[in-house]
């Protein structure tokens, strides 16, 4: 997974509403649709491009696919978001010592 393909991936309204909904409980593709607005195979094109950033994973079970988020996905992401956080504290320490010896 690339962070780009998965920052583009959740930049999509529709598409960050299907990977929240997955954060509470894995669901099938007509689960999804019965939440959101828009149509089942609307909804495919959708978790595609969340699987392709490697974000979600599938897996069939009988006549159906069972979509989840996928942890290895998520912390790659994670661990690249981490990295920015890091900074940002480090500037705002630094700021908060200049204003102390003000």
């Amino acid at each position: 997974m690339t962070n780009e393909l998965a920052l583009a991936a959740l930049g999509d309204p529709t598409r960050r509403t299907i990977f929240e909904c997955l954060s509470d409980r894995p669901s099938a593709v007509g689960e999804l649709a019965q939440l959101l607005p828009v149509s089942r195979p609307a909804v495919s094109q959708h978790l595609k491009v969340l699987k392709d950033a490697g974000l979600v994973v599938d897996q069939k079970v009988g006549n159906r696919r069972i979509y989840r988020l996928d942890p290895n996905g998520i912390g790659d992401l994670r661990d690249y978001l981490e990295r920015f956080w890091g900074c940002a504290l480090t500037t705002f320490k630094m700021k908060s010592e200049q204003k102390g010896q003000e």
